[in-house]
C-alpha cells in the first residue's frame, strides 16, 4: 500500500520530490517565510502554484527554473527585496495568469519585459521603487485585465500604450496612485474604454489643479465610481503658484480656478441617423472650441472629415450613424475667464428607425394579443355565472360529482352525510330521484318543498351545479 500511495502521489520518483523548507500539498508549492536566497531547484514539473513571498530573493535570472513548468498559472514572489528581474525570466512559465512582484525594490520596467506572458491576466506591480516605465514593458499582454502601479515613483505613465486599445485590449483595472504624478491628460483619458475610465484609480498623487482635472473627477462622482467615492479625501491637487493641497472636488466656484461641472447629456439615435451635438456653453467670448469624438479624435475646423463635422455654431453634426459612434462626445470651450466642458452620451440603437424595429413591434403587437385572446376565453370559461341558465330537463345533465372542484366555496352549511344521529334533516331539491337525473335536482330549478309523507332526506351543499356556486348571482339557499 505505501508503494502504491507513492506511486499516485504527485510528489513520487516520477514527478519529483518536495523542496526541502517548502510545503506541497498536491500541485501547490509554498516556500513562504523559508529564507531562501534563490529559488529551490529542481522544481517538479507539475506545479501550478509556487509561492516563494517573504524571502530574499533578490534576483530573478533566465535560469532560476531549469526545466519548462507547463502547469503553473501563479508565482508569488512579494517581499523579497527583488531588485532585477531578466528579460527571459519569464520563457518557461508561458501559462502564467497571476504574478505577483509587489513590495520589492523594482525601479525599472524594461522593454519587453513580460512579452512572454501572452495568458498573464493579473499583474502586481505596487509598493516598489519604479520611476521609469518603457513602452513595450506591456508588449504582447492581450489577455491582462488588471495592472497595479500604486505606491511608486512614477512621474509619468506612457498613456498612450491605451489609448487606442490594440496593446492593452482586455485592461479593465489601472492603478497608479501614490505616485508622483503632477499633470494627467485628460484628453487622453476620456478617450479611454468606458470600462478602463471607470476603473483609473489616481488618489495620492501631486497632481497640478485645473478645472478639467476637476470635471474628470466631478464626472465621475456623478456617476458613484468607486475610484472617486472610495478615495475622495486622497483625491487632492496643488494651486498654482502654491504649495497648498486642496480637495479637487472642493475647486468647484472657488478662486482662483473657479471651476464649474461638466454639463451631461444624452442622446438616442438610430443606424443611419444624422445627428447634431449641441454645445451650448453659457460662456461669453469664446475664444477656442473643439469636440473629441469616443475614439480620441479631435474635430477642430469647421466643415471637418468623414461622418463628423464642425458647425459654425459649434455644434457637431455626426452623418450615417455606424454602431462604433456610440459613446461620450466632450465639448472643450475656452473663455476670456473661464474654461468649461459639456459631454454628451450618444445612445446608438442597433437598428434603423424604420427597418427591423417595426418588424419587431408588431410581433410584440401580434404577441399581447395572443395573450390577451387567451385571458378572454378562460374569464368566458370559468368566470361566467351559470353557464346553463336556459338549461331544462330535456338536456342530459353532467355526471354526478359531489366531489368537484366548481363545489361552493363561499357556503357556511357544513357537508354532512346522511343519517348522521342527532341532525335535522334539510329540504331536497327533489325527494324522489327523476328518471335521467341520477339522483340530481336540476340545475338552475327551484328547490321543492320538502314531501309531507316520509323520512326527510339529508342535504349535500356542496353540489357542483348547486345554486350556491362560487361565481352564481342567485343568493346561497340553506
Amino acid at each position: 500500500m505505501p508503494v502504491l500511495l507513492a506511486l499516485l502521489s504527485p510528489w513520487g520518483s516520477a514527478g519529483g520530490s518536495c523542496p526541502p523548507r517548502c510545503v506541497c500539498a498536491s500541485n501547490i508549492l509554498s516556500c513562504s517565510q523559508a529564507v531562501l536566497s534563490s529559488v529551490p531547484t529542481p522544481l517538479p514539473r507539475f506545479t501550478a502554484v509556487l509561492d516563494l513571498s517573504h524571502n530574499n530573493v533578490s534576483r530573478l535570472r533566465a535560469d532560476w527554473a531549469t526545466g519548462r513548468l507547463a502547469h503553473l498559472h501563479a508565482l508569488l514572489l512579494s517581499h523579497n527585496g527583488l531588485s532585477f528581474v531578466s528579460t527571459e525570466a519569464f520563457t518557461h512559465v508561458p501559462h502564467l495568469r497571476h504574478l505577483d512582484l509587489s513590495s520589492n525594490r523594482l525601479r525599472v520596467l524594461e522593454e519587453n519585459l513580460f512579452s512572454d506572458l501572452a495568458e498573464l491576466e493579473v499583474l502586481l506591480l505596487y509598493n516598489n521603487e519604479i520611476s521609469s516605465v518603457d513602452r513595450t514593458a506591456f508588449d504582447n499582454l492581450g489577455r491582462l485585465r488588471k495592472l497595479y502601479l500604486g505606491q511608486n515613483r512614477i512621474a509619468r505613465f506612457p498613456l498612450e500604450l491605451l489609448r487606442d486599445g490594440s496593446r492593452l485590449p482586455q485592461l479593465a483595472l489601472l492603478d497608479l496612485s501614490a505616485n508622483r504624478l503632477h499633470n494627467v491628460p485628460v484628453g487622453e483619458l476620456q478617450a479611454l474604454p468606458a470600462w478602463l475610465r471607470d476603473r483609473l484609480y489616481l488618489h495620492g498623487n501631486p497632481l497640478a489643479c485645473n478645472c478639467p482635472l476637476f470635471q474628470l473627477v466631478a464626472r465621475g462622482r456623478r456617476r458613484q465610481l468607486s475610484a472617486v467615492m472610495d478615495f475622495q479625501e486622497e483625491l487632492r491637487c496643488l494651486l498654482p503658484a502654491s504649495s497648498a493641497s486642496v480637495g479637487i472636488l472642493s475647486l468647484a466656484g472657488q478662486q482662483p480656478l473657479n471651476c464649474s461641472e461638466a454639463q451631461e447629456a444624452v442622446l438616442e439615435a438610430h443606424l443611419g441617423d444624422t445627428v447634431t451635438l449641441s454645445c451650448d456653453t453659457r460662456l461669453r467670448g469664446v475664444r477656442n472650441r473643439h469636440w473629441v469624438t469616443p475614439g480620441g479624435e479631435r474635430v477642430l475646423e469647421e466643415g471637418g472629415n468623414g461622418s463628423a463635422a464642425l458647425l459654425a455654431n459649434g455644434s457637431l453634426q455626426l452623418r450615417a450613424l455606424r454602431p462604433e459612434d456610440a459613446g461620450t462626445y466632450a465639448c472643450w470651450v475656452a473663455g476670456p475667464l473661464l474654461n468649461e466642458t459639456l459631454y454628451v452620451e450618444l445612445l446608438v440603437h442597433n437598428f434603423t428607425l424604420h427597418g427591423p424595429h417595426d418588424t419587431l413591434n408588431t410581433a410584440y403587437t401580434t404577441l399581447v394579443g395572443c395573450i390577451l385572446s387567451v385571458v378572454l376565453v378562460l374569464i368566458y370559461l370559468y368566470l361566467t355565472p351559470c353557464r346553463c341558465c336556459c338549461c331544462r330537463g330535456t338536456e342530459k345533465p353532467p355526471a354526478p360529482r359531489d366531489d368537484s372542484i366548481n363545489s361552493s366555496v363561499l357556503s357556511t352549511t357544513p357537508n354532512h352525510a346522511a343519517g348522521v344521529p342527532g341532525e335535522p334533516a334539510r329540504s331536497r331539491s327533489a325527494s324522489t330521484t327523476g328518471p335521467g337525473q341520477n339522483g340530481r335536482f336540476k340545475a338552475g330549478g327551484t328547490p321543492q318543498p320538502p314531501p309531507r309523507h316520509g323520512p326527510k332526506a339529508q342535504r349535500k351543499v356542496s353540489d357542483p351545479d348547486s345554486v350556491s356556486s362560487v361565481f352564481s348571482d342567485t343568493p346561497i339557499v340553506v
